[in-house]
């Protein structure tokens, strides 16, 4: 497998990842920042890494597993949320990652709410045209006190992605946060969405 670098928050997350295939954007940092713990992680592993415990642990496993692990405080996702049909992706993996069936956002929202213990949060990064099936399996599987944030690409543009959060047995209202405009008219990031994205700053 051939591997080139990346980063991530300005630097000072680098990693490895192939050349084709799916291949990390900003989603993943805004849906780290939308889950309310940064800080009790950032916590945490200080913590682990005082006391010597410097080594993280990575687990690969199937999001559908009739037998769910937990129960956690928090889950996150980024699900595949392109519909399927058009052209897809001659690279297996990318589109394995980036396109799913009828049906799998309803899938994925129920089997990670299942992981959560009451009081938990499930946050979730996705398509605008998504929200109405998630939105849905998220009250379905006990899912309350729904959040969403849309994020604009640019000023006066329809939100193409959207961060939802909700927490297990909540039961305030639906919420429509004032969201994050990403790029300005000029192009570039705007301020905001740069101290998310560089700074590490929380939504």
């Amino acid at each position: 497998m051939e591997l080139t670098p990346g980063t991530l928050l300005g630097g000072r997350v680098q990693y490895a990842q192939p050349r084709t295939g799916f291949r990390s954007g900003i989603e993943p940092v805004l849906l780290a920042a939308w889950v309310p713990a940064p800080d009790l992680v950032a916590l945490a592993a200080r913590n682990a890494a005082a006391n010597g415990f410097t080594a993280l642990q990575f687990e690969v496993g199937d999001v559908l597993a009739a037998d769910p692990a937990g129960p956690f405080d928090h889950a996150c996702a980024n699900p595949p949320y392109h519909p399927g049909g058009g052209t897809g992706s001659p690279v297996a993996a990318r589109e394995a990652a980036k396109r799913g069936g009828p049906g799998l956002l309803t899938a994925w929202t129920a089997a990670l709410a299942r992981r959560l213990r009451s009081g938990g949060s499930l946050s979730l990064v996705l398509s605008a045209g998504g929200v109405p099936e998630v939105v849905a399996a998220m009250e379905a599987a006990g899912i309350g006190g729904i959040a969403l944030l849309a994020l604009w690409p640019k000023p006066a543009r329809a939100a193409k992605l959207v961060l939802l959060r909700g927490v297990k047995g909540g039961r305030g209202p639906f919420r429509l946060l004032p969201g994050l405009v990403l790029h300005g008219a000029a192009g570039g990031f705007t301020p905001a969405a740069e101290a998310v994205l560089r700074e590490g700053a929380a939504l």
